[in-house]
């Protein structure tokens, strides 16, 4: 089954600069939505305290509910609307961690009864100390970031046949990291720190694949990041799940296309690069459509009828799906070009 007929010539590398364009100006608002709600908005998996999701049985106001909570002195709680419209489904998010868990979702039930004059149905009550949300918010940067690294690694070897560099690479990296730690560095600047140290490797042991494809990834995490601060959706663990799981997505579209690019530097040693990667990813578009495609309507599947236990996973997808296939033609093939570009500037620079 082939959704775009043999031959087609779609010139996808001429548009680049549009693209390069698109992308950074989506990751610049990604990083001022962040700046202006002051961070991602993190669930208690990460941030700690707890969360009650409540049922009522009309729709009330985020006012109402908050007015209910002040004789329990929790109307300073976080609430949201949650689940499918209709069902008037909100979460309470109690960031104090001292509360006594006994009884809390009996006071906050007996409170809301009797305020809204309406049965309030409590469907679950989750806890998460302070500590254990630092704790968990760690290791699920470093899951992402380590998993970026070892994808750098292992395209280096696999496209490149650079195994030395690339365990160079890795162990330089993990040399700084440990520096960095020592020093007191948090989570965060080490993680940006090791992004700016990958990054600068790749460059300067020549690992151009590895290069083109830690920024897509990058790039990748960074806008589904941008649309969760856009529609002000948690992130929890189950997100950091779907993080990676985007990450490997990305990945693998990448890979097809950087193995078609490989194969046809190869076979058509007499054309112009630019000319290969743009018939490379022409060769290998049915493909991604056919994939893209495919996932999307099981993702869209579970984001209409999956409930709301599990729509921000399915959400996240959505978004990283779309745009996991846009970086793997538009970010990081375009990318090996530039690379090439620069380097031959070099190259002529040092023979004049």
């Amino acid at each position: 089954m082939e959704l775009v007929k043999p031959g087609i010539s779609i010139d996808f590398i001429g548009k680049r600069n549009i693209a390069f364009v698109f992308s950074v100006a989506l990751i610049m608002a990604t990083v001022f939505l962040l700046i202006l709600r002051g961070g991602p908005n993190l669930g208690v998996d990460f941030s700690g305290g707890i969360v009650v999701q409540v049922k009522f049985e009309t729709s009330r106001t985020i006012g109402e509910i908050r007015e209910a909570l002040a004789s329990l002195d929790l109307q300073d709680s976080i609430i949201q609307e949650f689940g499918e419209k209709g069902r008037f489904e909100r979460l309470i998010r109690i960031r104090q961690t001292d509360i006594e868990l006994e009884g809390l979702s009996e006071e906050i039930r007996e409170a809301l009864k009797s305020q809204l004059n309406e049965e309030v149905e409590i469907r679950r009550v989750d806890m998460v100390g302070a500590k254990v949300g630092q704790d968990l918010t760690q290791k699920a940067l470093f899951a992402i970031f380590y998993s970026i690294l070892f994808i750098a690694v292992y395209i280096s070897g696999r496209f490149e046949l650079k195994w030395l560099m690339s365990m160079v690479m890795a162990l330089s990296l993990a040399f700084v990291v440990w520096i960095a730690s020592t020093l007191g560095a948090s989570v965060i600047w080490l993680i940006i720190i090791a992004l700016i140290v990958t990054l600068g490797l790749c460059w300067g042991l020549k690992l151009k694949y590895a290069m083109g494809a830690v920024v897509a990834l990058v790039h990748d995490v960074t806008i589904t990041v941008g649309a969760f601060a856009l529609t002000d959706r948690e992130i929890s663990l189950a997100i950091i799940a779907a993080f990676m799981t985007i990450v490997g997505y990305s990945l693998n579209d990448t890979i097809v296309v950087y193995d078609r690019i490989r194969e046809n530097l190869r076979r058509f040693r007499r054309r112009g690069l630019e000319e290969v990667i743009n018939s490379s990813i022409n060769e290998t578009l049915s493909r991604t459509l056919l994939t893209s495609a495919t996932t999307l309507i099981v993702v869209l599947a579970l984001f209409i009828l999956g409930g709301g236990v599990i729509h921000d996973f399915a959400f996240a997808m959505l978004v990283g799906i779309l745009v996991g296939t846009y970086s793997s033609v538009f970010v990081a093939s375009p990318i090996l070009l530039a690379w090439e570009g620069s380097f031959a500037q070099k190259g002529k620079a040092k023979e004049s």
